[in-house]
């Protein structure tokens, strides 16, 4: 039965504040009116007495809320716990509001009548159609809290693998917005201090020299227009990757960058793998499995190899063969795959290709984290040395010269 919460006056005047089951609000106001009670206000609560929480546009779920909420939901049920209880208990565990108040949300569902799956898709930006697919699999096949085992292992797994990659980037990153900014604040503010000395003197500034205050002069009288610009850049950078084409051309762009582009593969071939692996382990068809993992991908290119391969299958045709075609799956994963596929042990095949790229992240992250400290270190010597060419040696040479 529906919980409701009550704002009330008594006969004195004092505000009172209480909540009550009742089968509509309508029977909550004639519950009220007939103890003499001033209605203020009646709204309706979670069945699972959820309070309400401040939640705003910046409030998001968390990888690591999600491998909670999988791991201790699995718990629960293999200890045979009632959905609508395990739900409850989960709503007070949580520490994170948004989610507290999705799970509150699901737990009125589930109590409502409704599957898990179905409460669940009702939250696509949280719960998004691989878990949905995973969790009606369990619900059919009688194994929920096996997949939700499965679940909590590859969201642990997909969140140590992106804290490895964004490890790598941040020192980089750290250093060249560094480099950015301290630029622009030395060519806008500095410079100028500096080189007014050389400019009053009747001395032939060297061409370096003269090229270097003509780019300072530039900042300084349009500093405010290049923020402008930067910032305007960025708008229009996050609208066009919102666009279809926008979005096709950065993910291409970012597994043909150099350097960057194999690590970007891998880390598109290693979801894929695992996810693929994971809901056929939890008995989903190969196709619906397909459809399932091109929406998890994460990269266009590669959402339309797995949306023809799921169209090729459907038609008969081995998912070796689609991968065979796309020159952006290496041949190695597509002979893989064929040997799975003959040998009918394709889960085993995907995880033990998702285990190889797992390997090879590691060792390009490694491989990239020593090299860039070298290219850092020339970047600043070229710098420090273009600055002591264009600024310093004049300046030795007009103190000479007095």
């Amino acid at each position: 039965m529906p919980v409701y919460g009550y704002k009330v006056r008594d006969k004195r005047g004092h505000l009172i504040e209480g909540m009550v089951e009742a089968v509509g609000e309508e029977a909550v106001a004639n519950l009220l009116l007939e103890k003499n009670l001033a209605v203020i206000e009646i709204e309706k609560r979670s069945a699972i007495g959820l309070e309400k929480y401040d939640i705003n546009i910046f409030s998001r779920v968390r990888a690591k809320d999600l491998v909670f909420f999988f791991r201790q939901l699995a718990v629960m049920i293999d200890a045979n716990l009632p959905i609508v209880k395990a739900l409850k208990i989960l709503v007070k565990q949580t520490q994170n509001k948004k989610l507290k108040t999705i799970v509150a949300s699901i737990g009125d569902e589930v109590d409502g009548g409704a599957k898990l799956s179905e409460a669940m898709s009702n939250f696509p930006d949280v719960f998004n159609t691989f878990y949905v697919s995973m969790i009606r699999s369990g619900e059919t096949s009688g194994r929920l809290s096996e997949v939700m085992d499965y679940l909590s292992d590859q969201q642990e797994k997909d969140y140590e693998l992106r804290s490895k990659v964004t490890g790598a980037m941040i020192y980089p990153a750290f250093i060249i917005g560094g480099l950015v900014v301290v630029g622009f604040i030395v060519m806008t503010f500095v410079i100028p201090q500096v080189t007014s000395v050389l400019v009053e003197s009747s001395i032939k500034l060297p061409l370096m020299t003269r090229v270097l205050i003509g780019i300072s002069n530039f900042f300084r009288g349009w500093w405010l227009g290049i923020i402008f610009l930067v910032l305007a850049s960025i708008v229009g950078f996050f609208g066009y990757r919102k666009s279809e084409a926008g979005r096709r051309q950065i993910d291409l762009f970012k597994i043909k960058v150099p350097l960057f582009g194999k690590i970007f593969q891998d880390i598109y071939l290693v979801r894929i793998c695992r996810s693929f692996a994971t809901l056929l382990k939890g008995g989903v068809p190969v196709s619906g499995a397909l459809e399932v993992v091109k929406e998890v991908a994460g990269n266009k290119i590669y959402k339309d190899i797995l949306s023809q391969t799921a169209k090729d299958v459907a038609e008969g045709n081995a998912i070796s063969e689609s991968f065979l075609m796309s020159r952006y799956i290496p041949v190695a994963v597509a002979q893989m795959v064929d040997v799975g596929e003959e040998t009918g042990k394709l889960e085993e095949v995907l995880m033990k290709i998702t285990s190889f790229y797992t390997r090879e992240i590691d060792n390009s992250m490694r491989n990239l984290s020593t090299l860039i400290e070298p290219i850092v270190m020339v970047v600043l010597g070229i710098a420090v040395g273009l600055f002591v060419a264009a600024v310093i040696m004049p300046m030795w040479q007009l103190s000479a010269s007095l």
